[in-house]
Formats: C-alpha cells, sequence, structure tokens
C-alpha cells in the first residue's frame, strides 16, 4: 500500500497542489478524501466490486470526468496566476479544505488503477470470503496509515518547499508547469476513459 500511494499519480498531485496552493491542511483533506476513497474500494473489493463496478459502471466513468475536469479547472487557474495578491487568506481558504476533501474522493474512485487493483489485485492478495471483522478493521488501518501517511508526507513536503521558495524570481515560470502538469493530468483521465 504504502508503496502504491508513494509512486507519483494523479492522486500525488492533487495533493501536492492542494498544499502548494491554499496550505497543509487543505493538502491532507485531499488526503483524507483519497483514504476514504480507498476505503470504499477497501469496502467494494470485499462485497463484491466486480458485480458492483458492472452495475455502478457508469457512475465510475462520470466520477472520472469530474475529477478530471476539476484538474483542468484546477491547471487552468494556476497558469492565470490563482487567487489574487488582495485577497486575505481566509477568503482564499473559504471552503477550500471541503472543495480539498471531495476532490480526493472523486479523483480516487474515478481512478481505473485503483479499480483495477482493487477488483482484480486486491482479492488474489487477500482472500474475501473468510475475513473477519478484526481483518476488516486491520485493512482499514493499513489503508489509513499507507495511503493516508504517505499522501499527508507529500502534503507537507510540497507546503515546505512553497515557503522555502518565498522570493524566489521563478514562482510564475513554476505555476505555469504546475498548471500544465494539471491539465495535462485532466487530460489523460479523460483521454484514457
Amino acid at each position: 500500500m504504502v508503496a502504491l500511494a508513494a509512486i507519483p499519480s494523479s492522486s500525488v498531485a492533487l495533493v501536492v497542489v492542494r498544499s502548494a496552493t491554499r496550505g497543509v491542511r487543505d493538502g491532507a483533506a485531499a488526503a483524507l478524501g483519497i483514504v476514504v476513497g480507498d476505503l470504499i474500494f477497501v469496502a467494494l473489493a470485499i462485497a463484491g466490486l466486480v458485480a458492483i463496478a458492472e452495475v455502478m459502471g457508469t457512475l465510475f466513468a462520470i466520477l472520472r470526468y469530474a475529477a478530471a475536469a476539476y484538474l483542468i479547472w484546477f491547471g487552468f487557474s494556476l497558469i492565470r496566476g490563482g487567487a489574487k495578491a488582495s485577497q486575505t487568506a481566509d477568503e482564499r481558504r473559504a471552503g477550500g479544505m471541503a472543495v480539498s476533501f471531495a476532490a480526493g474522493i472523486a479523483l480516487t474512485l474515478g481512478d481505473v488503477k485503483a479499480i483495477l487493483f482493487y477488483a482484480a489485485l486486491f482479492p488474489v492478495l487477500i482472500d474475501v470470503t473468510v475475513l473477519s471483522a478484526f481483518d476488516i478493521g486491520v485493512i482499514g488501518a493499513i489503508t489509513l496509515i499507507g495511503v493516508g501517511g504517505v499522501k499527508l508526507a507529500y502534503a507537507v513536503a510540497a507546503r515546505a518547499i512553497v515557503t522555502a521558495s518565498h522570493g524566489f524570481p521563478f514562482r510564475r515560470p513554476i505555476r505555469m508547469a504546475a498548471g500544465t502538469l494539471m491539465i495535462g493530468t485532466g487530460g489523460y483521465l479523460i483521454a484514457k476513459g
């Protein structure tokens, strides 16, 4: 779980960008949303994800497209320059954590890699037919600590880099590159859908 969570992906990009642009709390909220999405997949895998995914296939596609649209929108806002300097910190943060959390869930639930992992690999690694309540709790804790811990580390690191770069003369090109990366990630999610 830790290794898979640490691999750079759209979820890592979401956590890093939310933390870098809105603060560690927003990055942590996005990470929590990702963990909740993973826990939903754990529950679905235990309950029979393949059957549920066939019935809810359209919902998964809609979530993937919504997450892609959000990434593209956020990329354009980074390129445009993000929040105006005249806004207060409270104005920029209004609703931010809820949006970050929702974006984390939507991105995870629309992630084809996560669906494939929990539908195909998870049942191979874990015999879901013999799980006890304790086993399910342990799997949930591993998911929370493994995925959440890695994503939270990304959030803290991203914010530390932003803090250290105040006065850095290349902030605009970096925002443009990050925005372009977010737009590309959103485009990739749409294209592979």
